[in-house]
């Protein structure tokens, strides 16, 4: 039996086509293996739904509205650069598709290489996974989503893209041992501090990727109970792991969104004014100046130096 056929392909190969020189001309598809995956994924159909903000909330547009301009409208969206509600509950914001061009810097940060065995947690549509998919094959990919509705939705978005890697409803802080080792580990929710379980389940020299703060912390995986790494220089902001409200910081210098990223690392250990004085005096340092350490059954932030005389423990850690 063949694929489902896919009414908006010939539309779809067009915004795709855009959707790649807006991602290019960030700098982002130098690879031309990631450039051919943004290329040739249908995006559209892993958001066959979404939100977006309309007159007393949110708004859906579909892929089976009768109205041809609204169908239109719908395409569009899903292949502009931009962050997709993809869940509402209660009027409320509970799930949504990240930024093409973040998904993009993250999957170079990443540094996949041909034969790599990738871990993603937080299966989310499926998009990201059928990237990996394309990139590395649809055997070396697995993705973990606690919430079984999710999982089996990414199944069948998936599916009907062409990909069938292992989807697994399963707690995501637990990784998934049973498909380990992993060379790479990728998160898209964001965590207080690094589970432990990840890196139990990495091979020696893996990369672990993943939001913390309002920050993306990549590490570098000595063994089962050590790693060490930096935050790279973007913001992000995700949907906290287990589906529970992130650990973004309340209070901070109106519009610096860097001493956010710092309070958000330390703000269990100082107090907002012991934080503010040392941010400050230290010249505003940008995110690549912290990193994370993870030593035994100790993880700790630091500032410039893991060694150094500013250094933190982690919460939840």
């Amino acid at each position: 039996m063949g694929e489902p056929r896919d009414e908006f392909a010939e539309a779809g190969a067009r915004e795709r086509r855009a959707l790649v020189r807006v991602v290019e001309a960030d700098g982002e598809l130098a690879d031309p293996a990631w450039r051919d995956a943004f290329a040739e994924v249908p995006r559209h159909l892993f958001v066959p739904y979404y939100y977006v903000p309309g007159t007393g909330g949110y708004e859906r547009l579909w892929s089976g509205d009768p109205d041809p301009a609204r169908r239109d409208q719908w395409l569009r969206g899903a292949y502009e650069d931009t962050a997709i509600a993809t869940r509402v509950r209660d009027g409320d914001l509970v799930s949504s598709a990240s930024q093409p061009s973040l998904m993009a810097l993250m999957l170079r940060a990443l540094d996949v290489r041909d034969g790599h065995h990738v871990l993603e947690i937080g299966a989310g549509t499926g998009y990201h996974a059928a990237l990996l998919c394309h990139r590395l094959g649809e055997e070396h990919v697995t993705t973990v989503d606690l919430d079984e509705e999710i999982a089996e939705s990414a199944r069948t978005h998936l599916a009907a893209a062409g990909y069938r890697p292992a989807v697994i409803a399963a707690d995501g802080a637990r990784g998934c041992p049973e498909r380990a080792p992993y060379d790479r580990i990728v998160a898209t929710c964001a965590v207080p501090s690094v589970p432990y379980p990840w890196l139990a389940q990495c091979a020696a020299g893996a990369l672990v990727l993943t939001p913390l703060s309002t920050g993306l912390l990549l590490l570098r995986v000595d063994d089962v109970t050590h790693a060490e790494g930096r935050f790279l220089e973007t913001s992000a902001y995700f949907v906290a792991l287990r589906g529970v409200a992130g650990r973004v910081p309340r209070h901070g210098p109106a519009g610096d969104e860097r001493f956010r990223f710092f309070w958000g690392l330390v703000d269990r250990v100082l107090d907002r004014n012991e934080a503010l004085s040392l941010w400050l005096r230290e010249g505003r340092p940008e995110r690549e100046r912290f990193g994370v350490t993870v030593g035994g059954d100790r993880q700790w932030a630091w500032l410039d130096d893991p060694e150094g005389p500013y250094a933190w423990p982690l919460a939840g850690a």
